[in-house]
């Protein structure tokens, strides 16, 4: 006699009805709804009081120069985001590079984001699930974060969004194009990002959970061998630049990213509304979970998890929240406490987006440190920076330090082709010192001290020839006033 082994699920689920033609009126309500909502979100605040930090003013200074400038930059610093530059630098040549033009693209990917993901959850789950999901994506506080920030992030997940859209799309159509679609959409994605792939990977878990036909995932094999091919040299490249993560000594900000993950799997605990071949569970939970969970077991090697790396995971994020809300709506007894839930979560958050909008919400403030240096500067005092790869916190505005010398800068960064430019040999750098008696020092706050001769030649110098005068702390550095010492030994 035979017995029946039954396989264990996923994640608990509510078979829906086979997909029926969605009325146009209701795809209309699903995609523009989610998008109004994260446009508003994206347009308020957005100038952050007029201020930049570090990242958006490397952005700002790329983008301003040539893309062969671009390209050579590139080479030595910065090629995981080089794609980035030079959309920026196109959009800022057709709509001028002021800080509106900086921040607008990533609220434009943001409102397309969630428009794809309320299509996602209405693919899946139906319109309701969809529009619910569409909704929560924008109001998420780390969306709410990158949608204003002038960086690949945002963009990155609109298009990690519409891939997989296209994904879920494809697998009952079994139409080459559209598998394309998908391929392309998703090598984009890694072009300006190259963390996306792993995005990819969560993609072909979830095909194998779902057991889709062989010819979807012998299509899904052939799209994804396409992107890596591709990306692979990109990658290789970007290896050798991997000191720039050295600023790094463990995951950076791993919080929101382990208490999303446990929230949304346990969403899974409850039957949600989901339709064949692909379950919401089966996409949802690998998009959440894997990306980061492998930038993490990386991390134990080489630090490589940052928050905004895995900006994506939201995605699947929002997809479950949408059917467990969905779910609570559909039970009688648990709507007004999914309704008073609603709320209260609506209510905590408003907090946090007042306060995502305000410049202390970011690492540095590149503005007020600029500020900083040309309040306390006199016209002939030297600069310093502590260490030279942190002359960008000063780069947004060249009117702040004209009337300063660096005293270690060599070759400036667009000539140099560099981010910081070049600097001078540590001798040289001391002798340079010593011809001025009042030096401004620009000391990051947190920033690891690097052993580089121009850097000890620059601490050593500072510590036995001059004496503190004031210093000023802003957000994400500290600004310090050295007068020369004439009582210190000369030898």
């Amino acid at each position: 006699m035979s017995v029946a082994v039954r396989r264990p699920a996923l994640a608990a689920t509510v078979s829906l009805p086979p997909r029926r033609p969605t009325p146009r009126r209701v795809t209309a309500v699903v995609v523009t709804a989610p998008l109004s909502l994260a446009m508003v979100l994206g347009l308020w605040g957005i100038r952050r009081q007029d201020t930049m930090w570090g990242d958006e003013v490397v952005t700002y200074q790329l983008a301003h120069r040539d893309l062969s400038q671009i390209w050579l930059t590139a080479r030595h610093a910065d090629l995981v985001h080089a794609v980035y530059y030079a959309v920026m630098h196109e959009i800022f040549a057709v709509f001028g590079g002021g800080l509106l033009t900086l921040r607008l693209p990533s609220v434009l990917a943001t409102c397309l984001a969630a428009s794809g993901v309320g299509l996602v959850g209405l693919r899946l789950a139906g319109p309701r699930v969809g529009l619910l999901a569409g909704l929560v994506f924008p109001l998420l506080p780390q969306v709410q974060k990158y949608a204003q920030e002038g960086r690949s992030y945002a963009m990155v997940c609109a298009l990690v969004t519409w891939a997989t859209y296209a994904l879920v799309t494809s697998v009952p159509q079994r139409t080459p194009w559209r598998w394309a679609v998908y391929g392309s959409t998703m090598l984009v994605a890694c072009l300006l990002h190259e963390f996306a792939v792993l995005a990819l990977a969560a993609h072909g878990v979830t095909l194998v959970v779902s057991r889709v036909p062989r010819p979807a995932l012998a299509a899904w094999s052939a799209a994804a061998a396409g992107v890596v091919t591709v990306l692979l040299p990109l990658a290789i490249c970007s290896v050798g630049q991997s000191g720039q993560l050295s600023w790094m000594d463990g995951p950076v900000r791993p919080g929101y990213f382990l208490v999303v993950a446990v929230v949304g799997v346990a969403c899974t605990r409850v039957p949600l509304a989901s339709r064949r071949p692909v379950r919401l569970t089966a996409l949802a939970v690998p998009l959440l979970v894997l990306p980061g969970l492998l930038l993490l077991i990386a991390s134990l090697v080489k630090p490589l998890f940052v928050d905004r790396y895995v900006l994506y995971s939201n995605i699947g994020f929002a997809l479950l929240l949408g059917a467990l809300i969905d779910y609570l709506n559909r039970r009688q007894r648990s709507r007004r406490t999914a309704w008073i839930a609603a709320v209260a979560v609506l209510a905590a958050l408003v907090p946090q987006s007042l306060s995502l909008r305000t410049p202390q919400a970011r690492s540095n403030d590149a503005t007020a440190i600029a500020a900083a240096v040309r309040k306390e500067g006199r016209p002939g005092d030297g600069l310093l920076y502590l260490s030279g790869q942190h002359r960008i916190l000063t780069a947004a505005d060249p009117t702040d330090t004209r009337h300063l010398t660096d005293l270690a800068l060599a070759q400036d960064p667009v000539s140099s082709n560099t981010l910081a430019g070049v600097e001078l040999p540590a001798q040289d750098i001391a002798a340079r010192m010593l011809e001025f008696d009042r030096i401004v020092a620009v000391r990051a706050s947190g920033a690891h001290s690097l052993s580089s001769p121009q850097e000890t030649a620059k601490t050593s110098t500072l510590r036995r020839y001059f004496r503190e005068s004031g210093t000023t702390h802003v957000n994400g550095a500290r600004v310090t006033v050295y007068v020369r010492d004439h009582h210190a030994s000369a030898e």
